[in-house]
């Protein structure tokens, strides 16, 4: 029977979404956009110094370079710190490589537990809950939370994470509103529009990843206070080294109790990987039992929960490492500001220097890649807003003045060179 239709033709036929990558992928490299990885081998005993491996001579075994890292979010080294890395291959050894399964099905162990109770001992909660990742904790917690009842409104700052506006946005059914970034005015403003009656969650970070800047989580809590809202804050970029024990910036000022659900990452301050929320236990239960990012997914290994165990522990426990980092950071800032190194100043201890173009900004980095052996991240569009292309530099504890030194006339040069010239504190201007 002839139907008209030509198959052998189309099962032949390259499907229209390979040239739509092409195309796309055309676009995305002639906007400078492309993101291209940098192979580095971490030196656990001399971090922040990792290894490049550089292309070998045919038939000659490949040679590596030293490269300091000025970019990596393992903000307090704890990744590389020796009790840490040992308790993740004593649960090797004695758990294997793997869960073996979801949370619900063998694959939760002892120490799952004893990590989820720590955390949430951490931030003064009833109960925690891991997630196999800080994205996943966002995602999965803010869509289940704003799918669970009618009406839902989530207030949302303007520059929220990208895993927070995944969550928001995958919540069928609820309403969003952006409030601007920071801006308790506006917030309240739209908090007292809303209907009265609609259940209300205000969705905001502490330290905010790009611009270093700091929330104002008190101000907002007492918003939340007066218009009968729940409040999620991301801590990710704050735990481990804001407070007394780590616990973030909602511990450093004290208003912790004021905070509904409290979201952090074991893989930057406590340097392993995972993420996980804490809140009552109620609210806990409930994400336990809905959320499908937790649900439906192989639960982290015994060896991440052991070492993440391990570092929260230490970070608690200990304040030199807090303390050496901030010193490090101000350090870093009187040598940039000494020699005439533009830097946007922020009230956290992420130091971002402005370039203001995506080419630009990435040729900077592979300067002082090539160059000086410096590894400075470019953070280009869509992470930050276009025209405000910049390097994101983490000054850690374990960064020397003579590799400040190092960046500081590398920077000078380079900007310099690339035809922009130092300006006041916070600018590169062109030349």
């Amino acid at each position: 029977m002839k139907t008209g239709v030509d198959w052998v033709t189309i099962r032949n036929a390259r499907h229209p979404f390979y040239d739509f990558c092409d195309e796309a992928l055309e676009d995305i490299r002639r906007q400078g956009r492309y993101r291209s990885f940098t192979p580095l081998a971490r030196q656990a005993p001399r971090y922040p110094v990792y290894e490049e491996e550089i292309d070998p001579v045919p038939g000659e075994t490949p040679e590596g370079r030293e490269v300091v890292v000025w970019s990596s979010n393992d903000y307090l080294g704890m990744g590389v710190e020796p009790e840490v890395c040992e308790a993740a291959i004593a649960a090797i050894r004695e758990h294997g490589a793997g869960a073996g399964g979801t949370r619900n099905i063998a694959g939760t162990s002892p120490l799952h537990k004893r990590l989820e109770a720590e955390l949430a001992a951490l931030h003064g909660k009833e109960a925690g809950l891991l997630f196999v990742s800080g994205y996943v904790s966002n995602q999965a917690s803010l869509q289940t939370i704003l799918t669970s009842m009618p009406g839902w409104i989530c207030f949302s700052d303007r520059c929220n994470h990208a895993s927070m506006i995944a969550g928001i946005k995958g919540a069928r059914g609820s309403t969003t509103v952006i409030f601007e970034h920071n801006d308790l005015a506006d917030l309240e403003a739209k908090l007292a529009a809303a209907p009265i009656d609609a259940p209300k969650l205000i969705a905001f970070e502490s330290v905010y990843s790009m611009d270093g800047d700091v929330s104002d989580i008190a101000g907002i809590c007492a918003l939340a206070r007066k218009y009968g809202a729940m409040t999620y804050l991301d801590e990710v970029h704050a735990v481990g080294l804001y407070g007394d024990e780590g616990g973030g910036v909602s511990q450093r000022d004290g208003v912790a109790d004021q905070v509904d659900i409290i979201e952090g990452t074991l893989a930057k301050g406590f340097g392993v990987h995972g993420g996980y929320i804490t809140a009552s236990a109620q609210i806990v239960d409930y994400l336990r039992s809905s959320a499908s990012g937790f649900i439906f997914t192989t639960s982290l290994p015994p060896s991440i929960a052991a070492a993440a165990l391990a570092s929260v522990k230490l970070v608690r426990a200990q304040n030199w490492r807090r303390e050496r980092m901030f010193e490090r950071v101000n350090e870093f800032r009187r040598r940039m500001r000494a020699a005439g190194v533009p830097f946007m100043m922020t009230a956290s201890h992420i130091v971002p220097v402005p370039v203001g173009d995506a080419e630009l900004c990435k040729k900077i980095s592979r300067r002082l890649l090539d160059e000086y052996g410096l590894y400075a991240t470019p953070i280009n569009y869509p992470t930050v807003p276009k025209g405000t292309e910049r390097l994101r530099l983490t000054p850690g504890p374990y960064h020397t003045d003579e590799m400040m030194d190092q960046m500081v006339t590398a920077l000078l040069r380079l900007l310099t060179e690339e035809g922009l010239r130092p300006g006041a504190e916070g600018t590169a201007q062109a030349a």
